[in-house]
């Protein structure tokens, strides 16, 4: 588990733009369960999440399709939610950082860690905005 005051400004970077912080079982159930689309960040303190995937995120936000729901877990932080997450994830492994998108609960898109590391935000951003012209 890592310290509150060093996540902070990396929940921050998310919650800024409207991502909402899911911190238990319950509310990743209820947020995955909401009709309509549902980006799902897992959130990490590595420095691909700080280089390119919440910047990545962040950038496809500005494209005139968008999902619903904005929501994210932190991984070593809000363990059992970022467990339950990364549940309706499968058959996808575990990575962090990582993205995913949900359409009426189901998983349509998947961006994992190897897909994240070593690509540009642009890139990433591109990726997502696809996604969101295909099923938002």
């Amino acid at each position: 588990m890592y310290p509150a005051e060093l996540v902070k400004p990396m929940r921050e970077d998310l919650t800024q733009v409207g991502f909402e912080e899911l911190h238990t079982v319950e509310a990743v159930d209820a947020a995955i369960a909401k009709e309509g689309t549902t980006l799902v960040v897992v959130n990490s303190v590595c420095g691909c999440a700080a280089a390119n995937a919440r910047p990545g995120a962040k950038m496809s936000l500005n494209n005139a399709k968008k999902p619903d729901h904005l929501v994210t877990v932190f991984a070593g932080v809000d363990k059992d939610a970022t467990d339950k997450a990364r549940a309706y994830m499968i058959p996808f492994p575990p990575s962090s950082p990582s993205m995913a998108l949900f359409k009426n609960g189901e998983l349509v898109h998947m961006l994992e860690r190897h897909h994240i590391e070593g690509r540009p935000a642009e890139m990433i951003a591109e990726n997502l905005v696809d996604a969101y012209n295909d099923h938002c």
